[in-house]
């Protein structure tokens, strides 16, 4: 039977609200008939339809739409033996350029010239009568801050630290809530303004009013009566406002205050006065995932230290916020602090926050009560309890991330790996947080580009990262330098290094307008990622040769050699323990990805037709290639200045002129491995790479002892350690379970939340299970395990645009089984161990092999 399986607007299946005049359609079909083929589909919405056999990205192109409508489109898809199935999708477009019957509004009383914290949150309110039977009411709202709303004493909507991250000079977003069922005959509606990303302090260097000088609200409730009348209800300066409510202090570094005592109507209020904001950003309906909760931990013991203190470990390293039940009495302080580990005494190690406070502070009323923060959030496995006694308290934690949806799963016969494959999932969940960040700990949380441009391939495996990564690059577009470099930290809010050169570029961390685009483009197919961005590749790359080229010649001008603190270089490689040592191995990381990235642009100029491009960075990528052999390397094979990363990255960018020196490279690679103990001895720019560089060299064996090596450094050294999230350094704890890093130049740089190294990844899914995109969007895809490392059984399922890839193979012996299901709309190479290789239609299949034939 042919059934619809997902249909999308702007790729969610519901609550889409959209400005877009064009939205776009998607879905996937599947089919208990073997090679079942789509035959037809045809959309309609609002008068218009279109028959189509594609199914990403459709757009519409019909009657312009209207706003604050409420559209059904409806899709009906027909298979190839006549079978047919039908499906609906609501999408509602929002202000589409409307302008606010509203104006900002702040308290004009309030200044806030301090450095280093955050603001005290505003709480402002409006009482609100209908006057007639209301048929919807709905609330559009954005802040400079983040808000929280409540109509009557309940909580509007569900999202955590709207209106979310965005580059507030260029884009801000507003939210739209259906309040309908909270409306009552008489109401008070209030919001509390915390500082945010917009006001508070950011970065590690505290900077604080980076956006606007205190905090503001733009507000409409417009009710639409039984009767098709419309009333809108905006801010303006008949709204209280007052900083002496219950939140008294919101930030995201240091923590929050609250103090449940404060009764809202028995405090002074003044009039709001209207805010002139500083910037003049473009307001735009949500367009990315919101940040709400999702797992609810629960601690799995408690320590009563001897002063009282109740130590709770959650067993989990994860981003949230406690979450707790609490009897108290009326000006009882709970203090509760938060921190990844415990100090050998087993108090929290909070050295490794710096200046992050991660505290909340809570004063009770009498009785049992809920408290849970809503203006900041912490990293942590591990909290301290000061202030109630253990019978007084029930606690637990809420796990706060973006609504990405989990697309793909591993497991294996190792237990080791599946435990790393968890890892990797809890340190992506910690740092999708409106944008992707560094670490959920620290003074940091920033939306540093080398972390995503890496990892983002296991990311779009893991989950469906459409809307997170599209908004997060039109933010990177926007702050793109005229001249071509790009911002290390996107928003860039505040940070300097290197946004204030002319025109800096930084290997592989401004890679990201190039690889995550691409990443995003292979797993989902949509190629409007590639043409929206394509512009700001090619400033990139344009900056990238300027400073390769500057005061070079001949060959040397391929050559990217700026002075290394231009550069990260390969950051964090174990191998030297110096910041500066990591630095002098630009030459190596820049000229690889100068190559790779024109490489890739090459390959999105073809795509989107643009042909002289195509030919020109085609060209490029190759003079680099050739350079970086022709200078860095003997010729044959063999780096002047031998360390792993430098083999690695031509390696696995091909960047070696014939196979038998590619031969040689590999070779030498892998005797500095065994020289090394088969630990790992690259930073950030390597680390993706180094399993495919040996297993897609014939060197599988030595990948796989790669892999499953439990010494440090490497990636199951952590897991012995009893990690739970992926680490920022390789040699976070010691053997004692003590950090042992001394002065390096990174200001005490540790986190144990930190998914860049989790790239490897990438590397469980395409060569232990197999799976990888040979078309973007998996339309067509191969199958081709590399079984190793003592391995007998893996098994991972991947969601693509078309519907579920599902592989599972065991080995037994000189017997090798595989299952594959191969979804409606695509097919597959089956590459089996034995190098059969077979063509898959849609469907179930079963294949086995023994020695070195197939059955």
């Amino acid at each position: 039977m042919l059934k619809i399986t997902r249909f999308t607007c702007e790729n969610l299946e519901k609550a889409c609200v959209t400005d877009e005049s064009r939205p776009r359609f998607s879905f996937s079909t599947e089919s208990d008939r073997p090679g079942a083929a789509l035959r037809s589909a045809r959309i309609r919405v609002n008068g218009w339809s279109v028959e189509t056999t594609e199914q990403i990205g459709i757009p519409y192109s019909g009657p312009a739409l209207k706003p604050f409508t409420v559209y059904e489109a409806t899709l009906e898809v027909a298979d190839d033996a006549g079978e047919t199935d039908r499906r609906t999708v609501r999408f509602e477009t929002g202000r589409m350029g409307t302008p606010w019957e509203a104006s900002w509004i702040t308290d004009g009383s309030y200044t806030f010239r301090e450095k280093g914290t955050s603001p005290i949150p505003m709480l402002m309110r409006k009482r609100v009568t209908p006057g007639k039977p209301v048929a919807s009411a709905k609330i559009y709202a954005t802040a400079m801050g983040i808000y929280e709303l409540e109509l009557n004493g309940k909580k509007v909507g569900n999202r955590y630290f709207a209106p979310g991250f965005t580059s507030y000079r260029h884009r801000l977003q507003y939210q739209t809530y259906d309040v309908t069922d909270l409306l009552e005959a008489e109401n008070t509606l209030t919001a509390v303004v915390g500082g945010g990303w917009a006001v508070g302090a950011f970065v590690f260097t505290r900077v604080n009013r980076v956006t606007a000088d205190r905090q503001a609200l733009l507000l409409e409730l417009r009710i639409t009566y039984t009767d098709g009348t419309t009333e809108v209800i905006g801010t303006d300066e008949s709204w209280d406002v007052t900083e002496d409510g219950n939140y008294r202090y919101g930030d995201f570094y240091d923590g929050e205050i609250y103090d449940a005592t404060v009764d809202p109507g028995q405090i002074r209020w003044r009039k709001a006065v209207c805010e002139k904001l500083r910037v003049k950003p473009v307001i735009l309906a949500d367009c990315g995932a919101p940040v709400i909760a999702h797992e609810r931990m629960t601690p799995i013991g408690c320590t009563k230290m001897p002063d009282g203190t109740l130590i709770y470990d959650f067993g989990q390293n994860f981003a949230g916020v406690v979450d707790l039940r609490l009897n108290g009495k009326r000006g009882q302080v709970i203090t509760v602090r938060h921190a990844e580990l415990l100090n050998p005494d087993g108090t929290l190690n909070t050295k490794f926050l710096r200046t992050a406070k991660a505290t909340a502070v809570y004063t009770c009323v009498d009785g049992w009560q809920h408290y849970s923060p809503r203006l900041t959030y912490m990293g942590f496995r591990y909290i301290s309890v000061e202030g109630i006694g253990e019978s007084d308290i029930q606690a637990a934690a809420l796990a706060l991330y973006s609504d990405v949806e989990q697309t793909g799963d591993f497991e294996c016969s190792n237990a080791m790996l599946n435990r790393l494959q968890q890892n990797i999932l809890w340190s992506s969940k910690s740092n999708f947080v409106d944008i992707p960040t560094d670490c959920p700990q620290r003074d940091e949380r920033m939306g540093w580009t080398g972390d995503i441009a890496v990892f983002s391939p296991v990311a779009c495996y893991n989950f469906d990262m459409s809307r997170f990564l599209n908004k997060w690059m039109l933010d990177l577009q926007a702050e793109q330098l005229p001249t071509g470099g790009v911002p290390n930290t996107i928003p860039r809010q505040g940070f300097g290094f290197p946004a204030t050169m002319p025109v800096m570029a930084v290997d592989w961390w401004d890679d990201a307008c190039i690889l995550v685009p691409w990443n995003e483009y292979q797993a989902r197919g949509d190629v409007e990622i590639l043409r929206k961005f394509y512009p700001g590749m090619k400033k990139y790359l344009k900056a990238c040769c300027f400073w390769a080229g500057l005061l070079s010649f001949g060959k040397h001008r391929y050559i990217w050699n700026t002075p290394g603190i231009l550069h990260f270089g390969d950051w964090v490689a174990p191998d030297v323990p110096k910041m500066s040592q990591w630095q002098a191995r630009a030459k190596w990381t820049a000229t690889a990805s100068l190559k790779n990235c024109s490489a890739l642009t090459a390959k999105i100029a073809g795509i989107l037709g643009e042909t002289g491009d195509a030919a020109y960075y085609r060209s490029l990528s190759e003079k680099v290639a050739d350079a970086y052999c022709s200078i860095l390397t003997d010729g044959s094979g063999k780096l002047l200045e031998e360390f792993q990363t430098a083999y690695v990255l031509p390696l696995h960018l091909d960047m070696f002129p014939n196979g038998q020196v590619k031969a040689n490279a590999a070779d030498n690679l892998v005797a500095l491995i065994r020289k090394n103990d088969y630990c790992i001895g690259t930073g950030f720019p390597g680390t993706p790479y180094i399993l495919f560089a040996l297993a897609d060299n014939g060197h599988a064996d030595t990948a796989y002892r790669m892999l499953l090596n439990t010494k440090c450094p490497s990636w199951l050294y952590q897991v012995k350690m009893g990690a739970t999230t992926i680490w920022e350094r390789w040699d976070g704890l010691d053997e004692n379970g003590e950090c042992p890093i001394g002065d390096d130049g990174t200001d005490i740089m540790i986190s144990y939340n930190h998914y860049a190294s989790g790239a490897v990844g990438d590397f469980l899914y395409r060569r232990v299970a197999g799976i990888e995109p040979i078309e973007p969007g998996y339309r067509h895809f191969r199958v081709a395990p590399l079984p190793g490392g003592g391995i007998t059984w893996a098994k991972s399922h991947v969601r693509t645009p078309y519907g579920t890839v599902s592989v599972h193979w065991t080995k037994e012996e000189n017997r090798f089984a595989i299952d594959v299901t191969v979804p409606m709309g695509t097919t597959c190479t089956l590459q089996m161990p034995d190098g059969t290789v077979e063509q898959l239609p849609c469907g179930s299949h079963h294949r086995t092999s023994s020695e070195g034939r197939s059955l």
